[in-house]
């Protein structure tokens, strides 16, 4: 498998990006792709090269000082370790084109960008960590929502991290307890969501018509009754998680009323 080294004065997160998109054109190359970020020096630049010498690897930067980007061209041929500059050749044309020269200041283009970049992280953190995924990751979510199937656990995830928030959510299952330990996240991060069984059987019955009425028991309002009791015993453990209720309001309000717990630290 080759090993391709970014080599970043910010993040590394724009080499990685553009890096994923091109390799995307080979379906049949699995590369790893090594970061190292936020290098300002020579000898921080000189170990990363030596790492893709031994490797029998290469490397692609995004190094915004001239100094540093002619350093690691002059290095990489000395080592025999090919290099591809992602940055230089556009600050050439842009320097060019505007008749001024660029500031050269590491991690500028990303605190432009940070929004937007927080906003892609967050989607793909709701993706990877929806319905339950990847629960030994939950510690990392700024918001965690816990609820029965169809309380909207998934959309106001994504309404969310379009917010730039890092969410995940959990779903409650009849009879079983709860996949993670509670005690490692912090209980003002944690949403109970709740909704009364006949609003519940409702939204139901569209997936259960879908399915070809394959799905009894996911519609039976005494299961649901039973299920949604579940719930809230396990919300009944836990007086210090805030538990909103989700019948007949839209995402928007929902998220508002999230955001408002989250941001003021109260309970309700």
């Amino acid at each position: 498998m080759p090993e391709i080294f970014v080599i970043s004065d910010g993040t590394g997160r724009t080499a990685t990006q553009i890096l994923e998109a091109a390799l995307t054109q080979f379906d049949r190359v699995k590369a790893k792709i090594n970061v190292r970020s936020k290098l300002r020096t020579k000898e921080e630049v000189l170990g990363v090269i030596e790492e893709a010498r031994t490797a029998n690897g290469f490397i692609v930067h995004t190094v915004v000082s001239r100094k540093l980007r002619d350093f690691i061209l002059r290095s990489g041929r000395l080592h025999s370790v090919e290099t591809i500059d992602l940055m230089g050749p556009l600050m050439a044309q842009l320097t060019d084109k505007f008749e001024n020269l660029p500031s050269e200041e590491p991690g500028l283009f990303h605190q432009l960008n940070r929004a937007y970049f927080q906003r892609v992280e967050a989607m793909e953190f709701a993706f990877r960590h929806d319905d339950g995924r990847r629960i030994h990751e939950i510690d990392k979510a700024e918001i965690v929502l816990i609820g029965v199937s169809r309380t909207f656990k998934t959309p106001i995830s994504m309404y969310l991290a379009f917010k730039g928030w890092l969410v995940a959510n959990v779903p409650i299952i009849p009879g079983q307890n709860l996949p993670f330990d509670a005690s490692i996240l912090s209980s003002g991060n944690i949403i109970g969501l709740q909704t009364d069984p006949k609003s519940l059987v409702r939204i139901r019955q569209t997936r259960h018509t879908h399915f070809g009425g394959v799905t009894k028991d996911y519609v039976d309002f005494e299961k649901v009754r039973m299920e949604l009791m579940h719930a809230r015993q396990i919300f009944g453990k836990h007086d210090d998680w805030t538990v909103i209720k989700v019948t007949n309001k839209p995402i928007e309000e929902i998220a508002y009323e999230i955001l408002e717990v989250i941001k003021s630290g109260k309970r309700e």
